[in-house]
């Protein structure tokens, strides 16, 4: 990697030598929690002794919210009619019919395309390790195209390597390869998270790939969380997208995470939690050009090795490598919706009060993603190339993001009340304090139509119970909804105040692994769908 671009391997301000450029980027470390902490102890301070300017500002907001949830409801609609559409097609038939001429890369074939997928795991159970290879060894994709790579931890102990010995059993003559790695624990410079972890095994891959001789462009890395259950025809979908995305060598694919393998396990509020959380993805896919990587998603191998691979040392890989690609690149690097969904598990612990638990430390945990606003802007500062346009446009999509993840759920719903508690008498007998309870009441009901579309598409998403069970009433789905402003406070803005003023005062967060339960977990039925007779779908799931 060009030396003139350390800041690529920088997780932190320590990271950097120079003394400036520490005091930069500790200054860009605290800008969200800093950004958010002022929005809300200035209501407070304002409220008392500027009332109206707060009353203005709220009602400012939730006219924005009003904005935000109309265009919520209109981009799930589009998006999912584009998610539904390509359930149906046979997109291995699709590729087979692609001419060469249509390619965006010097193949003669679409056979010359390899998959390397990535399966980080570490203390998960069998049975879900299990699903995820079984899902993938009936992917309608050539697997004598996929090198396959369970990742390992020492640290997790003999479990994890009896797990491992047994898919190797299972699943290793189902693949063009399937190697089980294992990485070593306490290797310095590394956090005990699922980057270190990922890069001992990407570069395990890479040795794999050499030695095969396959060019590094031939090869589309997937990186996927262990309880990622991937659709028959993903890597078919995949490879079309690559093959035909104007530049494939300069593009991550993001599919549409949905949190639904375990759905009817978990209680009400982390249900729901998922699903809203299933349908920001959904939505996000018609967001092109803001588009980052999250999660499971996939991307050229010759770009994680042009980068020099995942860092070993920061939380928030997955996002991390977006930004990693684009300064690289000079800002020539995109992420490509591939309005195709995959299958991940919903939060659920041994109690009703630990599911609750796991859900504030998962969102934490995303949350902590903050970090990549001092990451991308000292980019910025030091790359010359990228263009001003770019470097403003993500620069202020990061902050209000982020911004907004903290404080957007408060303002509305405790900040409508502070001038008329705070704003003394003088304040009270005005029209505007008169009026504002029921201003940002009225507001709030109409914003309430992002919501009703988010229940209105939970019927059709959500699988059956059972195979051939009836879909859950209606009614008490709908029901089930009004819990999201509790959701959103408890479980969205809390965490992610959390998550910032823990970047703030520079008491830097570890990696937490989401623990995986499933009551019962059982192999989702796969079926010939009537339109198309080659197309295998989950039964009852993403409903006409």
């Amino acid at each position: 990697m060009n030396e003139e671009k350390y800041y690529l391997r920088v997780s932190k301000a320590s990271d950097l030598k120079k003394r400036k450029e520490r005091i930069i980027y500790r200054a860009l470390e605290m800008l969200p929690g800093t950004l958010s902490w002022a929005t809300i102890i200035g209501a407070f301070i304002l409220s008392y002794f500027k009332p109206l300017w707060v009353a203005i500002f709220v009602i400012l907001f939730v006219l924005y919210w009003l904005f935000k949830a109309l265009y919520f409801s209109f981009y799930l609609r589009a998006s999912y009619k584009m998610l539904k559409r390509n359930q149906n097609i046979d997109w291995l038939e699709k590729l087979k019919n692609l001419s060469p001429e249509q390619y965006n890369l010097p193949l003669k074939s679409w056979e010359e395309i390899y998959h390397l997928v990535v399966l980080p795991m570490y203390n998960e159970p069998f049975e879900i390790v299990n699903d995820t290879f079984e899902h993938l060894a009936n992917c309608h994709y050539p697997k004598d195209k996929l090198i396959v790579i369970l990742a390992t931890e020492e640290r997790a102990g003999k479990k994890a390597q009896i797990i491992g010995e047994k898919i190797q059993k299972l699943y290793g003559n189902k693949f063009l390869k399937l190697v089980v790695t294992t990485h070593p624990d306490n290797i310095p410079g590394e956090l005990k998270a699922k980057s270190a972890n990922e890069l001992w095994a990407s570069k395990k891959a890479k040795e794999i790939i050499d030695q095969m001789k396959i060019p590094y462009e031939n090869v589309i890395y997937s990186s996927f969380d262990i309880d990622t259950v991937i659709f028959p025809e993903y890597f078919s979908r995949l490879t079309y997208c690559y093959l035909t995305a104007k530049n494939p060598l300069r593009t991550s694919f993001q599919p549409i995470p949905l949190f639904l393998n375990n759905i009817w396990q978990v209680p009400v509020i982390s249900r729901v939690f998922s699903l809203s959380t299933s349908f920001w993805h959904i939505t996000n896919q018609e967001r092109e050009e803001k588009l980052i990587t999250f999660s499971s998603h996939s991307m050229p191998f010759k770009a994680l090795v042009d980068v020099g691979f995942k860092m070993p040392n920061v939380v928030s890989d997955d996002s991390r490598i977006f930004w990693q690609c684009f300064l690289y690149y000079d800002g020539e690097y995109s992420t490509k919706p591939l309005y195709y969904p995959i299958s991940m598990d919903a939060n659920l612990a041994e109690s009703f009060f630990k599911t609750l638990k796991h859900i504030y430390k998962q969102q934490r945990r995303w949350a902590y993603g903050a970090g990549e606003i001092p990451y991308a802007i000292f980019g910025f500062l030091k790359n010359k190339k990228i263009s001003i346009r770019k470097k403003i446009s993500f620069s202020l999509e990061l902050l209000e993001s982020h911004w907004n993840w903290a404080c957007g759920s408060i303002i509305p719903l405790i900040f409508g009340w502070l001038p008329l508690a705070l704003g003394g008498q003088d304040f009270s007998q005005t029209v505007l304090a008169y009026n504002l309870s029921r201003m940002v009441s009225r507001i709030l009901t109409i914003s309430m139509i992002g919501l009703l579309s988010s229940a209105y598409y939970a019927f059709y998403i959500l699988p059956p119970k059972s195979p051939g069970a009836k879909k859950k009433n209606p009614l008490l789905i709908v029901l089930e909804w009004f819990t999201v402003p509790f959701t959103m406070v408890f479980f969205t803005s809390l965490p992610a105040l959390d998550a910032q003023t823990r970047w703030l005062f520079g008491k830097y967060m570890g990696f937490w692994v989401t623990p995986k339960i499933r009551k019962q977990l059982k192999t989702h039925l796969l079926q010939e769908s009537p339109a198309k007779g080659t197309v295998l779908k989950r039964e009852g799931w993403l409903s006409p």
